[in-house]
């Protein structure tokens, strides 16, 4: 018989406990806004504030505007790198890397000094904005659609389209985006996630969003916050959700479109 192995599961419970510890304890201190008893006041205060919902409107539209730019310039970008330029692999890897190494403070200032005069003046624009938000979903969108573009014959797929007289437009609409469905939404919800919380651009460059009206309720209340932050843990998981229940079986289907 076949020795069960109990360290496994002990290093499960252990990273289990790590997870959902501090989640549970935050929802049940968020439950605590009336004295001696457990209710959902914080999040009926945290639901009838119209600035929550408009700071949370702001981050979705800057979320879909970041996922739209992203993946038109990340997916276009890796699949020319593995049909015609597979040696430029590292160095753009290198360059996905960057946001890792530069501080988001470093990024925005840089990004007011070079657009915040002449000749090009972007002051006051959500365009700042969004390019900053861009670069950091770099990592995440550039890894995601270089492992999917990786688990498909990339060269074999855009020949026997040019064989068949495709242009570059349908090759990428039709051929190599279907069968990225599942690494671009995950590069998608992720980002989703980065944009959702994300605190320094927005507050820097003044723009309304959901981290700064945060930060800001964190400073006047002390329970909203916390049933603000299950809230923004609970949309991370439903977007992870999502992105199981859209890609399952997908998997079945890249193979078969990849041969």
């Amino acid at each position: 018989m076949k020795k069960f192995n109990i360290w496994p599961w002990i290093i499960l419970l252990i990273g289990m406990v790590y997870f959902f510890l501090p989640l549970i304890a935050t929802f049940e201190f968020s439950l605590k806004m009336i004295k001696d008893r457990y209710t959902f006041e914080a999040y009926r205060v945290a639901f009838t504030d119209s600035k929550f919902f408009l700071n949370f409107g702001y981050s979705v539209l800057w979320a879909v505007l970041t996922m739209i730019c992203s993946t038109l310039l990340v997916v276009p970008t890796a699949y020319w790198v593995h049909w015609k330029m597979p040696n430029a692999r590292p160095y753009v890897e290198f360059v996905t890397l960057m946001p890792f190494v530069v501080p988001a403070v470093t990024l925005t200032y840089g990004l007011l000094s070079l657009y915040g005069s002449p000749p090009i003046v972007l002051i006051g624009s959500p365009i700042l904005l969004i390019a900053g938000y861009i670069v950091l979903s770099l990592p995440y969108m550039f890894r995601a659609v270089d492992t999917g573009l990786r688990a498909i014959d990339v060269r074999t797929l855009t020949e026997a389209a040019l064989s068949l007289g495709a242009g570059w437009g349908t090759i990428l609409t039709q051929v190599i985006f279907p069968n990225l469905r599942v690494a671009i939404l995950s590069g998608i919800f992720l980002t989703f996630a980065i944009v959702m919380g994300e605190f320094t651009f927005a507050s820097l460059l003044s723009w309304p969003a959901f981290g700064p009206y945060l930060e800001e309720i964190g400073s006047m209340r002390a329970y909203t916050p916390q049933a603000l932050s299950v809230v923004s843990f609970m949309l991370t998981w439903i977007s992870i959700g999502l992105l199981q229940l859209i890609g399952r079986g997908r998997g079945q289907e890249q193979v078969a479109g990849a041969h």
